[in-house]
């Protein structure tokens, strides 16, 4: 639930969602350019092939352990500023990976992906952001249109890759330095942010709403979890292969990073329209047909490794990750009371992106170290992996919507 506005704060609402579509669509430009070059550049610096997608991971690593932190921060001192300092991290994180590929470090990459994942982490509170100040009726729609804003960062940020990755002698130095000058911008686009900070609680206050351990005894809230952890870290565990499995199989880093662009695009452009879906048919219907999206996204990979597989395969991973992770965010939306608004937020994003993480780790292992290491054969593995996961996905909300409506 959102705070309750007023008839003259609506327009507001609609202000917010427009800032945080264009930091979505601007600043969100650099998670595609990060994704298609980092297993690439990983792979050029690691000791061992089994290590490419690591540095992936750290990103994913440093976007879990600061969801928590993040979230308490934003609550005491704002979204503003939690989002300037995200800038700042994601900046710092550029820096230190553009010396890194300049000196040939892997570890000090590592650790440059890791400072971009404070930035990742911010950048997924946006959704929740633009629900602050929205009527309950506008949540929903207001979450689509902020990750419609992606849209842009899906074209931006692939073509980007395309004129940086080689633009210098050191491979992929540019893309990280023009990943610079874009956190660069986010203070100047945030100054129009207009979001109340909540205030900080002074210890002996007492605080508002239901503890961690009884919020995770709501049943729509644990299952909103577990289907946007299951519907993200998919996402993340096929498209983080997906370059290495393209080049693998002998196609060019332009037509990898194609397919990647294909990909984001159908991440959020169904954005526009998901939040009227979820209105007229639920948001549990929305969640259960992005699993199924999800599993066709596996059988169509599984059926070879054709340029044109690769594209349909990665678009509807994309497709089922928005129904899916849109549908059980609004779940999640529609969960809590603003007093509870830190504590949930921060669980679920250290729940999703904790899974995530997951999936980046094993991701690399998969491609390349699964039988033998042919880049066909770990294509296979990784998407194979999303059965369990899809299985328990679906019998946690086929559970939920068995439950007589009272107890939810």
């Amino acid at each position: 639930m959102s705070d309750i506005t007023s008839p003259q704060d609506f327009p507001r609402e609609k202000r917010n969602t427009i800032v945080l579509v264009l930091a979505q669509a601007l600043l969100g430009a650099q998670m595609p350019m990060i994704f298609t070059v980092g297993g690439l550049a990983g792979q050029m610096l690691a000791p061992n092939p089994c290590f490419a997608t690591l540095p992936l991971s750290l990103i994913v690593l440093g976007s879990v352990l600061s969801a928590q932190p993040m979230s308490e921060f934003m609550s005491a001192y704002g979204r503003r500023a939690g989002f300037i300092l995200s800038n700042a991290a994601g900046a710092t994180g550029a820096a230190v990976a553009a010396y890194a590929l300049y000196i040939g470090s892997f570890w000090i990459f590592m650790g440059g992906s890791f400072l971009t994942g404070v930035y990742m982490s911010a950048q997924g509170f946006y959704r929740f952001a633009a629900t602050d100040t929205a009527r309950p009726e506008f949540q929903a729609k207001a979450i689509s249109y902020v990750l419609a804003g992606g849209l842009v960062a899906a074209i931006i940020g692939p073509q980007l890759v395309k004129v940086t990755s080689q633009a210098m002698l050191v491979p992929f130095m540019a893309t990280y330095l023009v990943i610079i000058a874009i956190n660069a911008m986010g203070p100047f686009l945030f100054a129009f942010l207009d979001i109340p900070a909540p205030g900080r609680r002074k210890k002996h206050e007492h605080h508002e709403g239901r503890t961690r351990r009884e919020l995770l005894k709501d049943p729509v809230i644990v299952v909103a979890m577990i289907c946007g952890m299951v519907s993200y870290a998919l996402m993340n565990l096929v498209m983080t292969s997906t370059p290495l499995a393209v080049v693998g199989c002998g196609f060019e880093e332009g037509d990898a990073a194609n397919i990647v662009s294909a990909h984001v695009l159908a991440m959020y452009l169904p954005s526009f329209f998901t939040g009227h879906l979820i209105a007229r048919f639920g948001k549990e219907m929305i969640v259960g047909t992005g699993l199924v999206i999800l599993a066709a996204s596996g059988a169509v990979a599984l059926t070879g490794v054709d340029l044109e597989k690769f594209y349909l395969a990665l678009v509807l991973l994309g497709l089922g990750w928005n129904f899916g992770f849109i549908g059980s965010t609004a779940m999640l939306a529609s969960a809590h009371e603003p007093s509870e608004r830190g504590h949930v937020q921060g669980m679920n994003d250290f729940v999703v992106f904790g899974g995530v993480f997951l999936a980046s780790l094993s991701s690399g292992g998969l491609m390349n170290c699964a039988q033998g290491g042919n880049a066909q054969a770990g294509w296979q593995a990784v998407n194979l992996a999303m059965l369990p996961f899809l299985t328990l996905a679906g019998a946690a909300l086929i559970w939920l919507v068995m439950r007589p409506k009272e107890t939810r």
